[in-house]
């Protein structure tokens, strides 16, 4: 299954067999894959205009198949970010253009994903000491180039830990704050979060959940 959110609307890739265990709501659309990329681009065109669905899921017996043909709508764009905890379990976030994310940068040429996400981190936050404890997982989200090229940022999230520090927003890069806090305490307070970033916390909170039960 694959998850992709398209102007904070999901749009999801999977089996049909997922569609058929999962709950039918209103304001969410099945539809089985024809096996023409132009189908694909009128979900996604829909989805980028409109808010006419909540979500959209695409279906089709061979994901791979569908998972290429999406993929060859769009150029790849590959990230490093890092969900980074201190010692008294509060995350670094920050906040740019009206919206709270986690800190996370394109992945240069010679880089390795952690050396990109490590780099990222510590640059548009001023954070350091940042050691990498696992990988929690990958989101995906689509944007258009100036040139008008579609693009996928498939962002690659690892947990990371260091102690509580001073920090130094990257205002260059439109940061406006960089801050320590609690994930649940910021997703009940309403403000504003990119939905893929939801999406990873959920993730991070499930491994550290599974983790705390495998040491008891």
């Amino acid at each position: 299954m694959y998850k992709i959110y398209v102007n904070e609307n999901l749009l999801t890739l999977c089996t049909p067999d997922t569609v058929k265990q999962g709950k039918h709501k209103d304001g969410v659309l099945h539809s089985p894959y024809s096996g023409k990329t132009k189908m694909l681009l009128n979900y996604i065109d829909m989805l980028e205009k409109t808010n006419r669905y909540d979500s959209i899921s695409i279906y089709h017996s061979d994901i791979k198949k569908l998972w290429q043909d999406f993929k060859s709508l769009f150029r790849i764009i590959d990230a490093g970010g890092g969900i980074v905890e201190n010692e008294q379990g509060q995350v670094l976030f920050i906040h740019r253009r009206g919206f709270w994310d986690l800190p996370k940068g394109k992945i240069e040429v010679d880089e390795t994903k952690r050396e990109a996400a490590i780099r990222e981190v510590e640059e548009e936050t001023g954070v350091e000491d940042l050691s990498i404890i696992e990988k929690i997982g990958k989101t995906y989200h689509t944007y258009k180039l100036k040139s008008g090229v579609r693009a996928i940022k498939r962002s690659h999230w690892y947990h990371m830990r260091t102690h509580k520090q001073s920090l130094l927003p990257q205002v260059e890069e439109d940061i406006e704050i960089a801050k320590w806090m609690k994930p649940q305490k910021l997703i009940k307070s309403g403000e504003e979060m990119y939905s893929n970033i939801q999406l990873i916390l959920e993730q991070y909170q499930k491994v550290k959940n599974k983790r705390k039960s495998i040491e008891v």
